[in-house]
């Protein structure tokens, strides 16, 4: 064997031992693998050699790798140093881009979700987008990091997608100005005295404890415990499995949350609920959508195993595998799939999504500000009510709510189940 074969032999054998480590036989001589491991050497000392332009060896070996992925899943990928270090930012939850969550489904590049607040979000980029070009680019054998860090820039940079969506033949394009993609995952707000509401945009870092805090800083100020809770993971795509761990763990005082299954024994993993911090037994209702995915997925479906939510809102995601990222000696990294994740029934949502216990598709419901309903109290000469007339009479039966909320159908039928529960609860407690 030249010195030349021989060199890219034990640098390929380095990779391979790296990207397969934990393999229960190891390479030996003689056996398929150290064959197939050899071919592949051969072709790298054929190009090196015969092809019309001198090439780097280096790129040779990261297409190679990046090859050998995306035979693999569309969420396992290879990261060049550069991408490795743009993963590591998303934890953190500050990057210059759009602010969209993307996905290789069926050889396209998808978009999961546009995250809340970012510039994608603003634009009108919605879930399930598929994007055809960037910057009159087309995408069509772009790798996904490589996609990512098209897409991500400076802030104040702009840069125009070109998406087909779905039931629409003409494609749409959009130039959308870069900004420093600051997310904050966890917002909450009161929707009416004794009613909660909180939005988790991302499950990042501090997810968890956010989530916590602002439960404590909701129940400041109102007069009585929760009579119910809207926790709206609509266009969320996902995060870290420890956080959605967490999340979960907040609101079940026992039970299996998550489990994983996979080849090492590293990813069989379990995790379960403590009853240290579980919130009050509120009545509480879970929005997820298409744009709901992974982690996402994970409170939904322990919430509803355990039935501590009502699911509402429309079929999630599907993605029920967990990436491991490994870093590599040279400071690029492997991101690779390395388990299923199951839900406490011991159900896989992977390209199946959790259906909610109650559909209801996303519709805007538009105000109209010149509707008028006649009642008896128009009529000339009507006998007036001795009793002060209760906020229900005066057309204000939800008056802390606003219009923004008014308008989101999902939310609004999510509202509504809560205060038919206190409701029901009311009436029996008083027949009683």
């Amino acid at each position: 064997m030249s010195q030349l074969r021989k060199s890219f032999f034990l640098l390929l054998l380095f990779v391979s031992l790296m990207l397969f480590r934990g393999l229960p036989q190891p390479v030996e001589a003689g056996d398929e693998s150290y064959r197939n491991l050899e071919l592949f050497t051969d072709v790298l000392a054929i190009i090196q050699k015969s092809y019309v332009e001198d090439v780097d060896l280096n790129e040779l070996i990261y297409g190679g790798i990046r090859g050998m992925l995306a035979t693999l899943d569309p969420h396992s990928s290879f990261l060049s140093p550069d991408m490795y270090q743009e993963m590591k930012v998303d934890t953190h939850g500050e990057f210059g881009g759009l602010g969209i969550e993307i996905v290789i489904r069926d050889n396209k590049l998808t978009v999961v979700a546009p995250i809340e607040g970012t510039p994608a979000f603003a634009a009108g980029i919605e879930a399930g987008d598929v994007i055809i070009s960037i910057d009159d680019q087309p995408v069509k054998d772009l790798e996904l990091m490589q996609a990512v860090k098209q897409l991500r820039g400076p802030k104040g940079s702009p840069v125009t997608l070109t998406i087909l969506r779905r039931g629409e033949d003409d494609p749409r394009q959009y130039t959308i100005v870069r900004d420093i993609i600051q997310i904050h995952s966890v917002k909450g707000r009161i929707l009416q005295e004794g009613y909660g509401y909180i939005r988790i945009a991302q499950f990042q870092e501090k997810t968890g404890a956010d989530l916590r805090t602002e439960v404590a800083k909701l129940k400041e100020g109102q007069a009585q415990a929760f009579n119910g809770l809207i926790l709206d993971l609509r266009n969320n795509p996902g995060g870290l499995l420890d956080q959605a761990v967490a999340v979960a763990d907040l609101f079940l005082d026992e039970g299996l949350i998550v489990y994983t299954e996979g080849r090492e024994p590293g990813s069989q993993m379990s995790f379960k609920a403590s009853a240290e911090g579980t919130e009050p037994d509120y009545p509480m209702v879970v929005l997820i959508n298409g744009g709901s995915a992974s982690a996402s997925e994970i409170v939904a479906g322990a919430l509803s195993d355990h039935g501590r939510a009502v699911i509402m809102g429309e079929r999630s995601f599907g993605k029920g595998s967990v990436q491991t990222i490994i870093p590599l000696s040279d400071n690029s990294g492997l991101r690779l799939t390395t388990a299923r994740y199951f839900t406490p029934s011991g159900v896989s949502i992977q390209a199946r999504g959790i259906v909610p216990d109650i559909l209801v598709a996303g519709a805007e419901l538009k105000n109209k500000e010149n509707m008028t309903h006649f009642r008896e109290r128009d009529l000339d000469n009507h006998i007036e009510t001795p009793a002060e007339p209760s906020a229900v009479e005066n057309g204000q039966d939800s008056p802390e709510l606003s219009d923004e909320d008014r308008s989101d159908f999902q939310l609004m039928r999510a509202f509504d189940l809560l205060k038919g529960l206190e409701i029901m609860k009311g009436k029996k407690l008083n027949a009683a």
